[in-house]
């Protein structure tokens, strides 16, 4: 279920509202397009700014027009255990297939609170977790020994790794045992975590280009990395241009330029991409052969 080019999917707003039309036909694209799998509600979909009713309304609509043709993995981190769980329940009722989760950001818990955390989950709710480790976002790591421990849980299954540190695929594998999927967070270093025991991406450029990247992941995962090199020099300007401003400003944006009718709108304290991050993004699309 875990492999391939997962999209962590924006989402679009008109006039403040969670826009539920574009959301459906953004969802129709993804899959037409060739992604492997969809992620609503994380970091990239302004999770942050979202109450729990819209929460789970953003993933009902993600499952329903899935319809069972893609796993859905629905974002539902917290700094709060119990609210954790609650967006956990609501997401398994919703119909998602696996939930992601951050380590608690903010207060900052030490290896055993990150492991009490995630074990209340997975006791709590019968979902696969899928664990996402950020720690530029979190300001904390799920350490390589915690996830080793983690892994033994039933239900969490895989990790989203957006360290930046490739060293970290083989640790884990060491810790976790190579049936545990890893999944890349950083839609640059895909190539080398995937040559390392990677198995896919949560990736921030599949919003945009989900086709190359769907490409890209199954030539990986069919052992062909001349012609994943090859999708790997097309994407990487991409891949650096939407992280020139604050996401998902830049990736709204390119949004915007291959769909031209899908709204950019952010909600605060998000702000629309600069212009010289503007600049990038057309550029790299341009490159790409998206524009």
């Amino acid at each position: 279920m875990l492999s391939g080019s997962f999209p962590a999917l924006v989402t679009p707003f008109r006039d403040e509202a969670f826009a539920e039309e574009d959301y459906r036909s953004f969802v129709e694209w993804q899959i037409s397009e060739g992604s492997h799998g969809l992620v609503p509600c994380g970091t990239t979909g302004e999770s942050a700014t979202l109450n729990s009713a819209e929460h789970r309304r953003i993933v009902e609509t993600c499952v329903k027009a899935a319809n069972k043709r893609v796993p859905v993995v629905a974002g539902c981190g917290s700094n709060d255990t119990a609210h954790a769980i609650a967006l956990t329940r609501a997401a398994k009722e919703a119909g998602a297939d696996a939930a992601l989760h951050v380590p608690p950001y903010y207060n900052r818990p030490n290896q055993e609170g990150i492991y009490a955390h995630f074990a209340a989950i997975a006791e709590a709710v019968d979902i696969p977790i899928v664990l996402y480790n950020v720690p530029a976002r979190t300001v904390t790591d799920i350490g390589v020994e915690t996830m080793g421990r983690l892994a033994r849980i039933d239900g969490i299954v895989a990790v989203k790794d957006a360290t930046g540190n490739l060293a970290r695929v083989s640790a884990q594998r060491a810790a976790c045992g190579a049936g545990f999927v890893q999944l890349s967070g950083n839609d640059d270093m895909a190539l080398g975590f995937n040559a390392m025991g990677g198995s896919g991406c949560i990736s921030v450029t599949a919003n945009v280009a989900p086709r190359l990247c769907s490409e890209f992941q199954e030539a990986c995962l069919g052992g062909h990395y001349a012609r994943a090199l090859e999708i790997q020099d097309l994407l990487f300007p991409l891949h650096s241009a939407l992280f020139t401003d604050a996401s998902p400003g830049p990736v709204k944006y390119a949004l915007s330029r291959v769909r031209p009718d899908f709204p950019s709108d952010l909600r605060l304290p998000m702000t629309a991409a600069s212009e010289s991050s503007r600049r990038a993004v057309d550029e790299a699309l341009a490159h790409a052969g998206l524009i």
